[in-house]
């Protein structure tokens, strides 16, 4: 499908007020960027920060038409710079995987993009297409946790993947011998992703989908991975204690290098054997709950 998209600015206190009359006005998506180079590390727990100037993107299909979408605008938000450009037709979510080659994660784990052969074909091969969700291990993060679960033991281990994006790290302990994989995001894509991926690795039937608010219902899980960040991981820090059995695993990542002592504090009280790996600006913190009756 033709597109055009719709370009302006705007102050932060007026986002909301521009991505409601654009849609109003037909937009099929509406996009925020930075307009000054404002550097956002990471949200608090359930807050959306945006920049204080705010480059905004209308994307329209090519029946609406342009000169009076713009008037319509303009009436609206006068000050605001409007340019409108018509947009080459491709899928453009799937755009940025033009890149995204087969990556090798540790010994044996392979993240094979559809569309490309395994390199390897009797390694570990998740077959990945993370759609619009986060989670392609090209990410520091991401690999990170890949490499951890490529050199531990999966097999029947009860594992959960808190935060799972496109389902790559529940489906990779499945692929190397883990019983079955709760899964859990805010984001529905990330869900659709993960179900979608599941089943393109014939693991479908291990994977169990719990929503975020009832993760407590949940079985305690031998290992508890989650690549979010760390503010909200300080604060799961007493959830998260819950949902891992005595002696289980927990791997944390989404963390800046200067963030690591902080996030290593937060799980000090319930957790032991807590290590720190980093790979250029990122962390990840492994650690076992301390068992029920140590010695």
């Amino acid at each position: 499908m033709t597109t055009f998209e719709l370009r302006t600015q705007c102050p932060v206190h007026q986002a909301e007020a521009m991505e409601n009359a654009l849609f109003e006005l037909g937009a099929l998506s509406v996009t925020f960027a930075d307009a000054e180079d404002q550097a956002i590390l990471e949200p608090g727990v359930g807050q959306m920060p945006l920049w204080n100037q705010i480059k905004v993107a209308g994307l329209f299909s090519s029946d609406t038409p342009a000169e009076p979408l713009t008037l319509a605008f303009k009436r609206l938000f006068p000050d605001a710079p409007v340019h409108c450009e018509t947009l080459p037709d491709q899928a453009w979510e799937r755009t940025w995987l033009a890149h995204f080659k087969p990556l090798r994660f540790g010994r044996q784990t392979w993240v094979v993009p559809s569309g490309f052969s395994p390199p390897e074909p009797d390694a570990v091969n998740l077959m990945l297409d993370p759609g619009l969700a986060f989670g392609t291990g090209t990410h520091d993060t991401t690999a990170l946790c890949l490499e951890w679960i490529d050199a531990h033991d999966m097999r029947g281990r009860r594992v959960m993947d808190f935060g799972c994006g496109s389902g790559i790290l529940a489906i990779a302990t499945l692929l190397h011998g883990a019983d079955e994989a709760w899964c859990t995001d805010i984001d529905p894509q990330a869900i659709e992703a993960t179900c979608a991926n599941a089943e393109k690795n014939g693991v479908a039937e291990r994977i169990r989908i719990i929503e975020a608010d009832k993760v407590t219902n949940a079985p305690a899980v031998d290992i508890l991975m989650a690549n979010i960040l760390a503010e909200p991981l300080i604060a799961l820090a007493p959830q998260f204690a819950t949902l891992v059995q005595p002696g289980g695993h927990l791997i944390l990542s989404g963390i800046l290098r200067e963030q690591a002592d902080e996030v290593r504090q937060a799980y000090a009280t319930d957790f032991i054997d807590i290590q720190t790996r980093f790979t250029e600006d990122w962390a990840l913190l492994s650690a076992r709950r301390k068992p029920e009756n140590p010695s």
